[in-house]
C-alpha cells in the first residue's frame, strides 16, 4: 500500500482538511500580497512601459495565477501528508522560500518598478521553484508534477521580464 494512503488512513480527516486549508490559506496570502502591488500599477506604470508583442492580456493573469496557486497549494499538501514536517523539512522549507520570492518578484517588479532587478531575482525563484520540484519528486510525484506549470509560466514570465527590461 502506499505510504500516503497508510498516512491518510492514520491521520484523521479533519487534521487532513486543516492541513490543506492552512496550505490554501498561506499560498492565497502570498498571492493577496504580490497582487495588492501589481493590481494598482495595471492601469498606470505598467499601462505606460514598453512591452514585447507576445504580452498576453492582462486578463489573463488573474485565472493562470489562480490555477498556479492552487496546484502549488495541493502539490505542498501532498508532500506534508505523506512526509510531513518531520521527514521532509528541506522540501517544505524551499517550497516556503519560493513562495517568498514569488511574492518579492511582485514587490521589485511592480512595487519597485523595477525590471532590471526583478530579472535578476526572476531568477533565483526559477532556481528555487526548480529545487522544489527536484525535492517534492523525492516524495510525491503527483506533487511534484503539479508544479510543472508553475515552472513553465516562471520561465515565461522571465523572457517577458528580460524582454520588458530590454525595451525599456
Amino acid at each position: 500500500m502506499d505510504n500516503l494512503q497508510t498516512s491518510q488512513r492514520l491521520t484523521p480527516v479533519w487534521f487532513q482538511i486543516a492541513g490543506l486549508a492552512a496550505w490554501l490559506l498561506l499560498c492565497f496570502a502570498a498571492a493577496g500580497v504580490g497582487s495588492s502591488v501589481t493590481i494598482p500599477q495595471i492601469p498606470t506604470w505598467y499601462a505606460e512601459i514598453n512591452k514585447p508583442s507576445f504580452n498576453p492580456p492582462n486578463w489573463i493573469f488573474g485565472p493562470v495565477w489562480t490555477a498556479l496557486y492552487l496546484m502549488m497549494a495541493f502539490s505542498v499538501w501532498l508532500v506534508w501528508m505523506k512526509a510531513g514536517w518531520l521527514d521532509a523539512p528541506g522540501a517544505l522549507g524551499v517550497f516556503c522560500f519560493q513562495l517568498l520570492l514569488n511574492v518579492a518578484w511582485s514587490v521589485i517588479f511592480f512595487g519597485l518598478e523595477n525590471p532590471t532587478a526583478a530579472a535578476i531575482e526572476i531568477v533565483i525563484l526559477w532556481a528555487a521553484i526548480g529545487a522544489t520540484i527536484a525535492l517534492f519528486w523525492r516524495h510525491s510525484r503527483i506533487a511534484a508534477l503539479l508544479l510543472t506549470p508553475y515552472l513553465a509560466w516562471v520561465s515565461f514570465a522571465a523572457v517577458l521580464n528580460f524582454s520588458i527590461m530590454a525595451l525599456n
